[in-house]
């Protein structure tokens, strides 16, 4: 005993106000490690853009949606917009593109006159351990911004939410 004072006390006191800072610092240190995943997810996909793109156009024309028709081009925006998952943290790239289309002979859809319309659509990609990637689903009739404020509930944007990448 130190003046009195067991030092099981002293312990219990010293693991006690350690277990206190911990709990303090989480979640400043929790957020700054979010801010630099973002960073990093952004910055990789400028990188990685192009690459992306052609996966996108690639996944996307194997679903056979919309049906009946087949994929033609895909013009890019330039503008990317990133939203993290509420739920999940999942990062996604949301990026405009316009999509022409053809109607696949014999199919439903070849005598309809709009087939022949550019499509404007929401194209998404999503940043899951380190790596970006693709399902190839595009989110018709909307823009960046539009998809992100229709899913608001689901998606919040990024704090640097908007940049051009390309």
């Amino acid at each position: 005993m130190i003046m009195g004072v067991n030092p099981l006390w002293i312990v219990v006191g010293m693991a006690l106000i350690g277990i206190l800072a911990a709990l303090i610092s989480w979640k400043p240190l929790a957020r700054r490690s979010r801010r630099r995943q973002a960073e990093q997810a952004q910055q990789a996909f400028r990188r990685q853009r192009e690459m992306l793109e052609a996966k996108f156009f690639t996944m996307a024309s194997s679903l056979g949606k919309p049906r009946g028709l087949r994929w033609l081009d895909c013009q890019w925006q330039d503008q990317v917009t990133f939203a993290r998952d509420r739920q999940t943290g999942l990062i996604t790239a949301f990026v405009g593109v316009n999509i022409r289309f053809e109607a696949i002979a014999g199919g439903d859809m070849e005598d309809v006159a709009a087939v022949g319309t550019i499509r404007e659509a929401c194209a998404l990609f999503h940043y899951q351990l380190a790596a970006w990637g693709t399902g190839g689903r595009a989110l018709f009739n909307l823009d960046p911004m539009m998809a992100i404020d229709r899913f608001k509930d689901q998606y919040e944007p990024l704090e640097r939410g908007t940049v051009a990448a390309k």
